[in-house]
């Protein structure tokens, strides 16, 4: 009886010792839709809380390969669902100061000098050159400051009228992405960038006033306004002027072209 008790308190010492087996292994790959360059590396670093979960990244492919245990995976992989999207703390990373220049192009030749800056020279040339555009004027300059992963809007008047009381207003709604680098240099992923206008455009005149009398009648001009602009997304270029393109619509001879210059703040 006694071996019987020694042989059944060695059998629960040994169970009590015997190592618990390893959690379940798992291998994973996650994709990653939103977050690009800078941001892809924040989220990157910020997966380091993990430390049971081995994973390598690839902004390129925007993928995360991941090996560890089962239940450590499933939350990494929330973890980045939560992250890899607009606004998140993985998305909003670096300042972007933002230049954008409207130029109005005519095919009227233009009189005395050109009132765009001297940086814009060069662009007016290629407008010119590469169009039927025998003048480029400066409409506006408009500085902009931007946060990576965050959208930005702003509304605002041009300069200058249109007609006797008329202004042109526009509308602007941006979304800077990511800024990541490339062996040129930095740029920045804009996943939107909308530019709207309106701009008054004189539809004909008529008379008012009493012609009798001494009276003379006034003319009046009649405006509309027309709706256009442009919408675009991509990669441009940090400290390069970007032309975007054309926005036409405010008579058959005048177009108005839009260029974007970019700084990263660090």
């Amino acid at each position: 009886m006694r071996l019987l008790t020694l042989f059944v308190a060695a059998t629960l010492a040994f169970a009590q010792d015997k190592p618990a087996e390893p959690a379940q292994q798992d291998a994973e790959i996650i994709t990653v839709k939103t977050l690009t360059g800078d941001s892809f590396d924040r989220l990157m670093n910020l997966l380091q809380v993990f430390p049971s979960v081995r994973y390598k990244g690839d902004s390129q492919l925007r993928t995360i390969v991941v090996y560890g245990p089962k239940d450590a995976v499933a939350q990494m992989r929330r973890v980045v669902e939560q992250l890899d999207r607009p606004g998140s703390e993985a998305a909003i990373g670096r300042n972007i100061e933002m230049t954008l220049t409207l130029l109005r192009c005519s095919q009227k030749a233009g009189s005395g000098a050109p009132n765009f800056p001297a940086d814009m020279e060069s662009v007016a040339r290629q407008l010119k050159a590469a169009t039927q555009y025998k003048s480029v004027e400066l409409l506006d300059i408009i500085p902009m400051r931007l946060q990576e992963g965050k959208e930005a809007s702003e509304n605002f008047r041009l300069p200058g009228t249109f007609g006797p009381g008329q202004f042109a207003t526009a509308q602007m709604a941006i979304r800077p992405e990511a800024v990541y680098r490339k062996d040129q240099g930095r740029y920045v992923r804009f996943g939107r960038m909308d530019l709207s206008f309106k701009i008054p455009v004189a539809t004909g005149s008529f008379q008012s006033g009493v012609s009798g009398g001494g009276v003379s009648p006034v003319a009046n001009i009649q405006y509309s306004y027309v709706d256009m602009g442009l919408k675009t997304s991509g990669d441009f270029m940090e400290g390069q002027k970007t032309v975007l393109g054309k926005m036409s619509g405010m008579t058959d001879e005048d177009a108005i072209f839009a260029v974007v210059t970019l700084k990263v703040l660090d």
